[in-house]
């Protein structure tokens, strides 16, 4: 793991933390690294097109205990003020220990630094939006989402992503959903009146993202997932017995080298973490 800051020499830079809530299939591992040196490529190729360019600085902290892994300190991250959060085929509604840790650390974070920005895909979406007091759960009938997928963006979404496109492409992996979107009336983080944009919806999930002004955006697909990454995370979730319908497994494996807009949408959340403005309230 690299829980120090890679350096950049641009002279607009992000510096973003990734928590890795998993690890990649082994052949993914090999190939292209953590889910994190992942992130890192993504997000220095969205940085390159943002207007200025910006230099990307990444630090990972694996943070599974079960598998080695450690939450940290808020003393321990003084000195970041971006963290992005990975899937992970944990469950974000599971009460283990070190997501109940997880979720103690993010409040607290939310709480006390009010410079830190927000972010995560999948489970990382999911745990954000648990910790703000939304409900997580299985998807009514358990059905899967998976692979490539067309998502229908809100008003505020195409604001998000500077686009007239009525929708995205991204791929998926998830059996479970946020119910409904936080709120001040989930949590006391959250301020009455502070507005919880949903900036995209499937048909199979409602909640695809959500937006909070300076502090938060959140993806349920995934922004870095290739072909044989989607083809392996799905043999990975029929190995361990969750994903049963086969047919449907097939099917999204056929869609698996789709083009997706995971790039996009990373841009979107850079420019949340460089503090563009824009004016969605």
């Amino acid at each position: 793991m690299h829980d120090k800051f890679s350096g950049s020499e641009a002279p607009n830079k992000v510096r973003m933390m990734v928590f890795e809530t998993d690890e990649p299939h082994p052949e993914d591992h090999h190939d292209k690294g953590t889910f994190g040196d992942v992130f890192d490529k993504l997000f220095k190729a969205a940085g390159d097109k943002h207007d200025p360019p910006l230099g990307i600085e990444t630090a990972m902290k694996f943070v599974v205990e079960p598998k080695g892994g450690k939450v940290p300190t808020v003393d321990e991250l003084k000195d970041v003020h971006a963290i992005i959060i990975t899937g992970s085929m944990y469950d974000a509604h599971g009460d283990d220990e070190w997501i109940l840790k997880l979720i103690k650390l993010l409040q607290d974070l939310w709480q006390h630094r009010p410079d830190i920005r927000f972010s995560g895909v999948c489970f990382g979406h999911q745990i954000l939006c648990r910790m703000l007091g939304a409900k997580v759960d299985v998807v009514p009938g358990g059905d899967w989402e998976l692979s490539h997928t067309h998502i229908t963006l809100s008003d505020v979404g195409k604001k998000l992503f500077r686009t007239e496109n009525e929708e995205l492409r991204l791929h998926q992996m998830h059996q479970d959903h946020v119910v409904e979107p936080p709120s001040s009336k989930t949590t006391d983080l959250l301020n009455d009146g502070q507005i919880v944009h949903i900036w995209g919806s499937s048909e199979h999930t409602a909640v695809q993202g959500i937006y909070i002004k300076d502090r938060l955006f959140t993806s349920q697909g995934h922004l870095g997932f290739d072909e044989d990454m989607v083809k392996r995370q799905i043999n990975l979730r029929i190995e361990s017995g969750s994903l049963k319908d086969m047919e449907h497994a097939s099917a999204a494996k056929e869609t698996a080298d789709m083009e997706h807009d995971g790039e996009m949408v990373a841009g979107s959340i850079l420019r949340l973490f460089h503090g563009d403005d824009n004016d969605i309230p």
